[in-house]
């Protein structure tokens, strides 16, 4: 049996949720002007911060997840 105590998966999910949600900002920019002929609203450009934000969270995780204890 395992021993070691069960780390928590939510800065995983977190990353996930930020990058899922840069990635449907990145869309929603070349979108709305082919749609709507206008362009998107400022908030959806910041959104799309989040997509490598997201990114360098789920690297962090891993990175922090996967050192073994000595």
């Amino acid at each position: 049996m395992n021993d070691r105590p069960r780390r928590s998966q939510f800065p995983l999910l977190v990353a996930v949720g930020l990058f899922a949600v840069g990635l449907a900002a990145i869309a929603t920019v070349f979108l709305v002007p082919l749609c709507t002929g206008t362009d998107a609203w400022l908030g959806v450009y910041f959104a799309t911060l989040a997509a490598p934000a997201g990114l360098f969270l789920g690297f962090v995780f891993a990175l922090w997840s996967g050192r073994r204890a000595r």
